[in-house]
């Protein structure tokens, strides 16, 4: 059985009794002696369930954030309900009786996010043996670090049919981590936004150990990567750039267990390789992990909580692309021809949370 904890709610309005017939003097089969309680799910901080008590009751009725249209109804009074955004929320229970008047409950809920401390979860390493840190960002500033992030905006389905509207509000540092976050809100013709990072230009690399530890949404269509990019993009396009995907997860259909990592590149038009590794158990949103990279001359590696998940040589001459200067990117796409698109499941807001980047070389 799950445990279950009871909120604390606020009565809004006592039990009132409300008439859709003419009054009746006989009152034996009004309803009465409504009871109401809410309890959240620990495992899901988004669903909660409501249990309503009331005699003479035929009916009950669940009504949302003053809703005039009943999200749920039946008669044993007992409803699980899952809400899509945090925030206070109002439940109100009706309880109807023979007579077709009906007494309610008006609770109020608070639906916050499900906090994972930032000491939960896998962590590597400030040094190894052989190998210099050569750049780091551990986010404990109170701002992103202009010096090495810039940010890219604008809509337009960045080549993925993806629905997000890319803009710098939607990123910041806060308790030693960055936050990336996407919400679903209207920009310019888009109806959710995000936010995505480069460190193009400013912060790039050929070769080294990569380490990259993260908390990851969830959720339908959700699309978060830490990722990869020729510096020379600007100059020769995609895929002859070469990308490299170090982490990519797809949200929904309780795909939140599994990362890919996948390189793409061209040899007479686009290739891709890659692979993945899903978790024994749990999701990528019960705890942080580190994805890492160990790239040489010869082979890139990648690894989640240094243990592998795909290993590919790229020493043939048609995989030039890695052997040249990348930069990071970092983003949650909305949506998109791989991970499909937000339903009523989907909750906002939903945020990536990025503890720290390290780089080490020879």
């Amino acid at each position: 059985m799950r445990e279950r904890t009871y909120l604390l709610v606020t009565l809004l309005l006592g039990i009132t009794f409300f008439s859709c017939t003419k009054s009746d003097p006989d009152t034996s089969t009004d309803p009465a002696n409504l009871s109401v309680t809410v309890a959240t799910d620990s495992n899901d901080v988004y669903k909660i369930t409501v249990t309503a008590h009331a005699d003479n009751t035929i009916e009950y009725r669940l009504h949302i954030d003053e809703s005039a249209t009943a999200a749920l109804t039946n008669t044993s009074g007992t409803f699980e309900y899952g809400f899509t955004e945090q925030g206070d929320h109002k439940v109100e229970v009706r309880a109807y009786g023979t007579s077709g008047k009906y007494i309610k409950e008006i609770r109020t809920v608070t639906i916050g996010s499900n906090e994972v401390p930032l000491e939960n979860g896998y962590f590597t390493p400030m040094t190894y043996a052989g190998m210099q840190l050569v750049w780091n960002d551990e986010f404990d500033a109170s701002t992103i670090n202009a010096d090495y992030w810039s940010f890219e905006t604008g809509a337009g389905g960045w080549g993925n049919n993806e629905l997000q509207y890319y803009k710098k509000e939607n990123a910041w540092t806060e308790g030693g981590t960055l936050i990336i976050e996407a919400r679903k809100e209207n920009a310019q013709s888009s109806a959710y936004t995000s936010a995505r990072m480069v460190t193009r230009n400013k912060k790039t690399f050929q070769y080294g150990r990569v380490d990259i530890r993260a908390l990851l949404p969830e959720g339908q269509g959700i699309w978060p990567a830490l990722w990869m990019l020729g510096n020379n993009i600007s100059s020769v396009g995609w895929p002859k750039c070469g990308e490299i995907d170090i982490m990519e997860m797809i949200g929904g259909n309780g795909r939140e267990n599994t990362v890919y990592s996948t390189l793409h590149w061209d040899d007479n038009g686009h290739v891709q390789a890659g692979g993945s590794l899903k978790l024994p158990t749990g999701t990528f949103s019960n705890k942080y992990h580190v994805f890492s990279m160990i790239w040489d001359a010869t082979t890139m590696k990648f690894m989640v909580d240094d243990q592998q998940s795909y290993i590919i040589n790229i020493t043939p001459a048609h995989m030039s692309e890695f052997h040249q200067q990348c930069f990071f990117i970092f983003n949650i796409a909305v949506g998109g021809n791989w991970p499909g698109y937000p339903n009523s499941t989907t909750r906002f807001p939903q945020q990536m949370k990025v503890d720290y980047i390290r780089v080490f070389q020879n």
